[in-house]
């Protein structure tokens, strides 16, 4: 389950055996979690965040978005 990225208090990261979805990351803070779609940065499903954390979230992912598929793509090639 690497970790990406640390930032605000979110930790962005995937899990290992996720290869044959789409690229996305995965974000939690406390107990809440969301994942969210790289190719097009759509939100894939959410529990416990509030619409005005999703939509910071949104914006670190989109910020980001190039490091989250260089990792995405240099774990899974391996």
């Amino acid at each position: 389950m690497p970790t990406i990225l640390r930032i605000k208090g979110y930790r962005f990261f995937f899990f290992s055996l996720e290869g044959a979805e789409p690229p996305h990351i995965h974000v939690e803070h406390g107990d809440k979690i969301a994942k969210f779609w790289l190719n097009t940065i759509n939100l894939a499903s959410s529990y416990g965040f509030r619409s005005y954390e999703l939509a910071e979230v949104r914006e670190i992912v989109f910020e980001h978005r190039v490091t989250f598929l260089e990792k995405w793509y240099e774990h899974f090639s391996n």
